[in-house]
């Protein structure tokens, strides 16, 4: 009788196990799937692997190299067009620069900012164009020597600017943050002796193109007209100049293409590209390219020859715009 007791005791569980063996068997299933999960995982990391992911990199550095290769067959041309602005951030006050490095492997997308144009120190760089669209990821700099104007460009790793108060040119390298050389342009104007139209201590000019590193600026000697110098990106000697015989405080803003430079007749509204001179031929001509200044105050305005647009500031926007050149194809005898 107590046996029996006890059965009767037991008799619930009877559903009970019944419900766990329909959950184990359901754990069976489960632990099935999840084998059969890590399997096709396993599969898709083999394949995502590093000997593939090497691969593609290795892909893609040969048409990147390809590319550029086809750029260079493309050679120098002339400039025929500006396209509408890009409007990429608006920040900062209503005069500054920015900068990506003219001469560093297209993966290097850095971006430099040095907002204001009187005595400024501090220059931001952000790791790519995206994080300076959106403000973040950035570190300081802070030169040793306060800046004069907003001609400054940044030339294989380091920045080239004009020392404040001075006709001194100031090498930055931004890796070590010391100063590698400086080294005064003889002769040249400062302290708002030869600025551009707008002003603002923008005497002296440096820029980079397909063929090196110049400095625009204008002395007594060549009365108020601008001079356009190559200059030694190592020691800063000034290598030869020209007079290009277009009066400095006429000029809205210039920049470097292919050896020539190119003058707007204006900083402001309605401004064109009104003014070339050739470099190679010692040569000049007046020239009616229509330049879209939608914030109607231009204080910075560069050729990068990596990326082959112009960057500017406007007014506390920061802009940049396509160029078209008219291009001399080389050829080697293939396609």
């Amino acid at each position: 009788q107590e046996l029996k007791d006890k059965m009767t005791e037991l008799l619930p569980l009877l559903p009970v196990l019944d419900q766990y063996k329909s959950d184990t068997r359901l754990i069976v299933h489960l632990k099935e799937e999840v084998r059969n999960l890590s399997g096709s995982l396993l599969a898709i990391q083999e394949e995502m692997g590093a000997y593939d992911y090497e691969e593609l990199q290795q892909r893609v550095l040969m048409l990147e190299a390809r590319l550029h290769a086809c750029m260079q067959k493309l050679g120098c041309g002339k400039l025929t067009g500006v396209s509408n602005p890009i409007t990429i951030r608006a920040s900062g006050s209503r005069f500054g620069s920015w900068m990506t490095d003219t001469m560093t492997p297209s993966a290097d997308t850095r971006v430099w900012y040095m907002d204001g144009y009187y005595k400024g120190r501090r220059v931001l760089e952000f790791r790519t164009l995206n994080d300076f669209v959106t403000g973040q990821n950035f570190v300081q700099h802070l030169l040793p020597h306060p800046w004069a104007g907003t001609g400054h460009v940044v030339f294989n790793g380091s920045l080239y600017y004009n020392k404040y108060q001075s006709n001194i040119a100031v090498k930055y390298h931004f890796r070590s943050r010391s100063v590698l050389v400086q080294r005064s342009l003889a002769g040249a104007g400062y302290n708002n002796t030869f600025p551009y139209s707008w002003g603002g201590f923008s005497d002296i000019d440096f820029m980079v193109d397909e063929n090196g590193l110049w400095a625009v600026y204008t002395t007594n000697q060549n009365a108020g007209n601008i001079v356009v110098s190559r200059v030694d990106p190592q020691t800063l000697d000034v290598l030869r100049s020209w007079d290009t015989g277009y009066p400095k405080r006429s000029a809205g803003e210039s920049f470097m293409i292919c050896g020539t430079l190119y003058v707007t007749n204006s900083h402001l509204a309605g401004a064109k590209i009104y003014f070339a001179y050739y470099t190679n031929t010692s040569s000049y001509e007046y020239t009616d390219i229509p330049f879209h200044n939608q914030y109607s105050h231009i204080s910075m305005l560069d050729y990068n020859p990596r990326e082959r647009v112009l960057y500017t500031w406007n007014n506390g926007h920061q802009v940049i715009y396509n160029v078209t050149l008219f291009h001399v194809i080389k050829t080697s005898g293939e396609l």
